[in-house]
């Protein structure tokens, strides 16, 4: 297995329902590491940026105002297939589809409200992370 890094961002629906603790300890139950993390409320730059590939989507500003509307954990997960772990772990978007014991279905209030952020690829994931940290604030144990 390829020990990868994906990002992975607790949202302010889930922050302010104080889950930070749950969903984390689903991460390292399931293997992967935090090796890297910060409570940060996102500026309208940074979340218009960071969002930037949904930009022509009719719930580009949605999902801007949703992730400015209070603080968020943002954190570096590494472990083996990361990526696809967290994905599975997340859940399906809509928390009404996602399966029974993922995040999603277990914290999530709606579609838009939907709890947590995963890097979906390899490239996504780099570009995800160097936008929030820098290499020296990563502080990997593999």
């Amino acid at each position: 297995m390829t020990t990868q890094r994906t990002l992975s961002i607790i949202k302010p629906d889930a922050v302010k329902n104080d889950k930070i603790g749950a969903i984390t300890m689903r991460f390292e139950a399931a293997g992967l590491r935090v090796i890297a993390a910060k409570m940060e409320k996102l500026t309208l730059k940074q979340a218009q940026d960071f969002y930037a590939v949904h930009k022509d989507r009719p719930f580009f500003n949605d999902l801007v105002a949703f992730i400015c509307s209070g603080p968020v954990m943002i954190q570096v997960l590494e472990g083996p297939n990361a990526i696809l772990l967290n994905r599975s772990l997340m859940g399906a978007t809509d928390p009404k589809q996602a399966a029974a014991g993922t995040i999603r279905a277990d914290f999530a209030e709606s579609i838009d409200k939907n709890a947590v952020h995963g890097s979906d690829s390899i490239e996504t994931a780099k570009q995800e992370i160097a936008f929030f940290f820098t290499e020296a604030q990563c502080f990997s144990r593999a």
